[in-house]
């Protein structure tokens, strides 16, 4: 984590990881954060809207003084993780802002501006200083959030994008333990080029997906949908007890089975991009100049 001297003499609190798609990155910040021996404390974006005004905002202050209380009651690096900020409070569109949002953002300038003096509500001490410690947030799009937070000063920006020899070498780790050569991930890789991390994790997964299925069909008697009630009671039953569930082993993988698992995968995407159920319900909206809430006039007519 780089460091920063800012307009107002402090050391500068704030870095983000961007990346332009979601290729896996608080899975890798938290890889980094394994090898550095840093003991993060963790926020997610969904944790930054609350029914209470102001409760998200408080939370963001405990849970960074919590961060510099483990730096120094453990003598351990720490530092405060808000994964996917802008989705959080980001602007999309017409997206309403909340009282919520705006004690966020300036939540986390105050804390910009001054990390060694964080109230969370008590009566103000002027000798109440704590550690400072990085506040470390991650996202795709940060043009969607108030400009003044992330300005150069209080922001810290690293563009992640991971190049083919980064993925190559991030996916065989992933593959480590299967037997599977350098030359089958970059085959692998190359045929699927441009899909995300996670689109490789859940190839993975599939394959031990297919014996999970193979099993219940054998208690059903047949596959679920189109097994009798009681059979399917009967595997709802076991896996619930967890009697007479087997102890699956991996089954060998090889890239001809990936392959096949991940142009399912695709075809999947694909069917979700051609169905446009979302145009069929929103057939009224004019898109472009007029917004989101912009309904053609035959629309209303009817």
């Amino acid at each position: 984590h780089q460091r920063a001297r800012c307009c107002h003499s402090h050391w500068l609190p704030t870095g983000v990881v961007l990346s332009p798609l979601p290729p896996c990155v608080p899975p890798q910040t938290e890889l980094a954060f394994k090898q550095l021996g840093v003991e993060p404390v963790v926020m997610s974006a969904g944790e930054l809207e609350s029914e209470t005004a102001g409760q998200p905002g408080r939370l963001i202050r405990e849970r960074y003084r919590k961060a510099a209380e483990l730096s120094k009651t453990r003598g351990k690096l720490s530092c405060l993780v808000i994964n996917d900020l802008d989705a959080g409070i980001g602007r999309f569109g017409n997206t309403q802002v909340t009282v919520n949002n705006q004690i966020v953002i300036g939540t986390l300038m105050n804390i910009c501006d001054d990390p060694n003096h964080v109230s969370i509500g008590a009566g103000w001490r002027e000798n109440d200083e704590i550690r400072r410690v990085p506040i470390i947030v991650t996202g795709n799009d940060f043009s969607t959030l108030y400009a003044p937070l992330i300005r150069d000063g209080r922001m810290e920006k690293f563009y992640w994008q991971p190049e083919r020899e980064d993925i190559v070498n991030i996916v065989h780790q992933m593959y480590k333990e299967d037997g599977l050569s350098r030359r089958d991930i970059e085959s692998l890789v190359d045929t699927f080029s441009g899909q995300a991390l996670d689109f490789f994790g859940a190839v993975r997964a599939a394959t031990y997906d297919g014996q999970i299925r193979d099993w219940m069909a054998s208690v059903a008697g047949a596959p679920l949908h189109a097994a009798d009630e009681s059979r399917v009671l009967e595997v709802n039953r076991r896996l619930l007890s967890q009697t007479g569930v087997p102890e699956f082993t991996p089954v060998p993988i090889t890239l001809d089975m990936l392959t096949a698992e991940g142009r399912r995968l695709v075809a999947e995407q694909e069917a979700v991009n051609q169905s446009k159920l979302g145009e069929l319900y929103m057939k009224g909206v004019v898109w472009g100049e007029g917004g989101a809430d912009a309904w053609s006039s035959s629309e209303l007519d009817e």
